[in-house]
């Protein structure tokens, strides 16, 4: 097989709907996926539904250890032989008042939101390609912050701080940008109260929540030609909620 003919693409966290609809803006594109997730039963049944192996491999991957970062490297180089895209979605999202935060809450929250997406993105550099894109999934909350989840907006902020000097170190080989989701309609949202996800739906100029193929489709944007002069951003889709 000719490991350069096509474009090849690692999407982190692929067992949840936002990674899953942009594993499928890819495929249409008929880019070879690599998608990991810790959840290996979902991931790979996600991974059946687009044809499965040699064309999608599905890879349990623990985002917070840099040993298995590592190990998608090498396969990423087996089958493939180089990187095109990442994209780091992968994560984690609790509602914790600050009186309830122990030790492990917040080490958690980091080695997930924070140190899986420099490990994967340390791990994989050597095989990114020239014009190459990464994104990494932040947060509004990471821009703002965000009351009862001081963890994952701290470590969102790490993110967007690790985009900007990604951009500049990767440069001009890879593009490396950020997305800053607001209320999505997904899983993790459950723990979200229900109140508050009223109030903010309230506060969205747009009157709702995202949708999951809404988040996928910037990010098809941000791995193409249309934004290839891009680098070191932050796109803001979250319905106008930040500007309120």
């Amino acid at each position: 097989m000719n490991k350069q003919r096509f474009k090849t693409a690692v999407i982190t966290g692929a067992a949840g709907e936002i990674s899953q609809q942009i594993a499928l803006f890819f495929s249409k594109r008929n880019i070879k996926l690599v998608l990991t997730d810790i959840d290996e039963a979902s991931l790979e049944s996600f991974a059946a539904t687009l044809g499965g192996e040699p064309d999608c491999l599905a890879i349990r991957h623990d985002v917070a250890k840099m040993e298995d970062a590592e190990r998608v490297a090498e396969a990423c180089r087996e089958a493939f032989g180089q990187v095109d895209y990442i994209v780091t979605g992968a994560g984690l999202y609790q509602h914790l008042p600050l009186t309830e935060i122990v030790e492990a809450d917040w080490r958690t929250s980091m080695a997930i939101n924070l140190d899986g997406v420099f490990f994967t993105i340390q791990a994989l550099r050597p095989l990114l390609s020239k014009n190459s894109s990464i994104v990494n999934i932040a947060s509004l909350a990471g821009q703002r912050g965000s009351l009862n989840h001081t963890p994952y907006a701290a470590a969102k902020g790490g993110v967007l701080t690790l985009t900007r000097s990604l951009a500049q170190e990767l440069a001009p080989r890879t593009r490396v940008n950020a997305i800053s989701p607001g209320l999505i309609d997904t899983r993790m949202m459950g723990s979200l109260d229900a109140a508050k996800r009223q109030i903010m739906i309230g506060a969205t100029p747009l009157q709702r929540l995202g949708r999951p193929d809404e988040i996928a489709s910037v990010v098809d944007f941000l791995c193409s030609d249309a934004s290839s002069f891009m680098t070191g951003e932050s796109l803001q889709v979250n319905g106008g909620l930040y500007i309120n």
